[in-house]
Formats: structure tokens, sequence, C-alpha cells
């Protein structure tokens, strides 16, 4: 079988086949062609945030690790190999995570990589896996395939400052609600806060040309996007203070900038939700106005590039086969999600179907309860008007039945710290069953992190 992209969802679809004991052949056109985004030819290299999400029984993004981890996932495991502080989420050191993923593909017996830029779908069964950077060559193919036209929104990566240059004489490390001091916040009062969001206002943004359509994804949206929303959208949103005792003052400051750790040795920190397409210029003169940061050496510059995916609804099966072509499978943003460990699991997914495929078995689908059931089955059967990339979240499985209050004899209505960890337990017991039963594979419950600990991210 072949897989197209090196990605996080390529990549995961070459080893969870290859496991299988199907031969791959893996397509990646970098280094030979690189993209806007992309600094190197490694597989799975993140270009946006450092972190795959919100760990714990409390989170949807935890449950969906959860699900990859019992199963041996290679992207999720190569992220618990180089993960950093970060409080509840799962933040990794970019370039160790990548080196783990690129030497585990590169060393498989089973997987050839080839080098270079593929533009047609090749015949025999296939992953689609080439990412938000398609090119257009390939695109356009797939379009031809799937009948469908093609969508696009803009993805946006958030400034990444020297340690060294931050004063943590203003700045200090604490994590909301004295969870562990994994980040380091920014203070504004008031008065800082206005002069930072007029200068947010005044800043330059990139500029499309003519052929593009700005259609940002919420989950991703710019800083100065959000801005745009309201003078307090921002500090109701990533600028948030809440769970924040300034050190100083004992009281949460009136809007707080966060930086996460990006590298293992902590010297390079990024802003947390200030993914930016502003110029260069303004950007660090933008930056230099977080309290703190004044004189912030940014090592990178926040870039925003275009994503390509196509209407899933109208395409996708809930086994990630194309409607059009069952032999040909797409994962990853071209699937319609949004975020590396969806473009992950939707990788896994659409590789061991398509390695089912190669042995003349039938493609299976995750139970309903799990959250890569949920996802999948999403893609497959949302509205397709409007329809665009989709993160995890507990909406995409089913409720709890009702409790009846013994009393009342109406149904008690659960808070989401006491209902969240049961829907946990059951959507990860239901993937694990179908995993050993239904898909036949080696499943190892994860360890979990139970539900008391809890955080503002994920």
């Amino acid at each position: 079988m072949t897989v197209i992209g090196g990605g996080l969802a390529g990549s995961e679809a070459a080893l969870a086949a290859a496991r299988l004991g199907v031969r791959v052949r893996l397509h990646e056109m970098r280094p030979v062609k690189m993209t806007p985004a992309h600094r190197s030819g490694n597989f799975a290299e993140l270009v946006c945030s450092n972190s795959l999400g919100g760990e714990g029984e409390l989170q949807s993004k935890g449950l969906l690790q959860a699900e990859l981890r019992s199963v041996g996932g290679a992207i999720v495991g190569a992220a618990d190999a180089s993960k950093l502080p970060a409080g509840n989420a799962l933040a990794v050191e970019r370039d160790e995570f990548s080196a783990r993923v690129t030497a585990a593909v590169r060393e498989h017996p089973l997987i050839e990589v080839v080098e270079g830029e593929v533009e047609a779908v090749p015949d025999g069964i296939v992953v689609i896996a080439s990412g938000p950077l398609t090119s257009d060559a390939l695109a356009a193919d797939v379009a031809r395939l799937t009948g469908s036209e093609r969508l696009s929104f803009y993805d946006a990566a958030a400034p990444v400052i020297a340690f060294d240059s931050i004063n943590m004489d203003v700045a200090w490390r604490a994590g909301r609600y004295e969870q562990s001091a994994d980040y380091i916040n920014c203070p504004f009062t008031k008065d800082e806060y206005l002069a930072f969001f007029g200068a947010l206002e005044q800043a330059r943004s990139h500029t499309p040309h003519d052929w593009e359509k700005l259609e940002f994804f919420e989950g991703c949206m710019p800083i100065e996007e959000i801005a745009r929303r309201g003078i307090d959208t921002p500090r109701f949103g990533p600028m948030s203070p809440k769970g924040l005792d300034d050190p100083k003052t004992g009281r949460w400051p009136y809007a707080v900038a966060q930086l996460r750790q990006e590298d293992r040795e902590g010297r390079m920190w990024s802003l947390v939700g200030f993914q930016t397409g502003l110029k260069w210029g303004d950007q660090k003169a933008v930056v230099n106005l977080i309290p703190g940061l004044e004189g912030a050496e940014i090592v990178r510059y926040g870039v925003m590039h275009r994503n390509t995916y196509l209407n899933a609804p109208l395409v996708l099966e809930s086994t990630l086969q194309l409607k059009a072509d069952p032999t040909k499978l797409v994962a990853g943003v071209l699937a319609g999600t949004e975020g590396y460990l969806e473009s992950a699991a939707t990788g896994w997914l659409a590789g061991t179907n398509a390695a089912r495929l190669a042995l003349g078995l039938q493609p299976l689908t995750p139970p309903a309860e799990s959250m890569l059931g949920g996802l999948t089955r999403y893609l497959a059967s949302a509205n397709p008007k409007g329809f665009q990339p989709m993160n995890v979240n507990w909406a995409l499985v089913p409720e709890l039945p009702a409790e009846i209050n013994e009393k009342t004899g109406k149904p008690r209505k659960l808070g989401k710290r006491e209902k969240r960890p049961v829907m946990f337990r059951r959507g990860l017991n239901a993937f694990m069953t179908w995993a050993q039963a239904e898909a036949g594979l080696t499943v190892t419950p994860p360890q979990v992190r139970e539900a008391e600990v809890v955080g503002a991210e994920g």
C-alpha cells in the first residue's frame, strides 16, 4: 500500500500498517520541495503549537490520547517520550519529537520512503495524508477523484521567545488555580492592556493574494482576529487572568499573556493563544508591549499559512474510505480534522483500515462511545453546508443515560467533573474491547491521569 505525506497522519498511518505486516511505500515531498510553513525534511514536524492537548479524565483529548496509547500509537508514544512540563497539557520538545518519529519510520523494515512530490493519486490501496499544505497538483487530483470542491482556511503559529530576554522581575511562573508552575505569566494593568490592544488593532496583517480567501478556523484563530471581535474578547479568551494570582498583588491581573516551554532546556517559550499573521516588524512591536517582554528576543516569528481540506461529509465514510473509491483513504487535516492529535488518530485508523484491505479484511469504525469513533462518525455525517474542520470534544460521543433522583423521580443533572470521568472510562473500555475483539490488535491498558488534575487548557 501507499501513503502520501510524512506528517503526523501519514507517519502514523505508515507505522500502523507496517505493524500489521503490510509493506508500505511512504511518499514525502520534503526536503525536495518545501512548504511555506516547514523548516526541515523530518517527519511529523510541528509547525504551530507544541502541545497535543490536555491530558486526563476530564479532557476529550485525554481520552483520544489514552485510546491511541492502548494500541501503541506511534505519535502519542513519541510525544510521551519527548514530553515537556506544561501543566495538564501534553507538550513536547519539537525537534526531539520529530526526530523520534522520523527514526521510527525510516528504520522500519517494511516502510520504503520515497522523497519527492506526488502529483496524482497512484493506483492501488492509498492513504492520502498530504496535510494542510497539499501541493496544488495533488489537491487538484484529489478533487477530481472525489468529485468535490476543495476548501481552504488559514492556520497560524505563535511567536517563540528566548527565555533570557524575558523580564522575570515582571513575569512570574505559575499554573492556573495552583497547578504546577509550568507557565510564565505576563500581567497587564488596565492601561497596559488598552495600549497593547490599540497597537494590535493598528498592526498590519498578512495580505492574501487575490485568489486566497481568509477563512480562519475557530480553534487556531490569530490574536488579531480575536481582537477584532471586541476589546474584551482577548482577555476573556487566551489572555484570561482567571486562576492566576500575581505574587506582587495577591490578585488576578486585568489580563495575562502566558508562555509555554518549547524546548527541553527551557531556553525557548511560545506565547499561548497568540497565533498570528502580523507582519514581522509589527509583530515585534506588539510583543514588546506585553509586560515582561519589553526586550523580548523573538527566535521564531508567528506565521500564517493556508490549510486545505475536503468537505468530509460529502466524500468520506466513517472508515475514512472515499465514497468514490473505497481503496483510497484520507487522514489528517485533509480529512476535515483540526489538531495534531486528531491528525495522528485518523492516520492510525486510515493506516489500520488500509492494511486490513491489503490483507483481505473489512475496514472498521471504532465504537461511537470512543473519541476516535465519535470523530470519524462526525466527519462522515456532519452537515456539509459550511463544513469546517473539527477538533475532538465531548459532544462527539453519546451522553450518559439519565440518572433518576430517587426523591423527586426526575433526571439528576450531572456536572462536568462528575460525568466526564465516567464518559472517559466508558469510551476507553469500548475502544479497547473493539480493538482487541474486532480489530484483532494487541491492547495495553494505559495509565491515566485522574480527574482531580484540572487545568484551563483542553
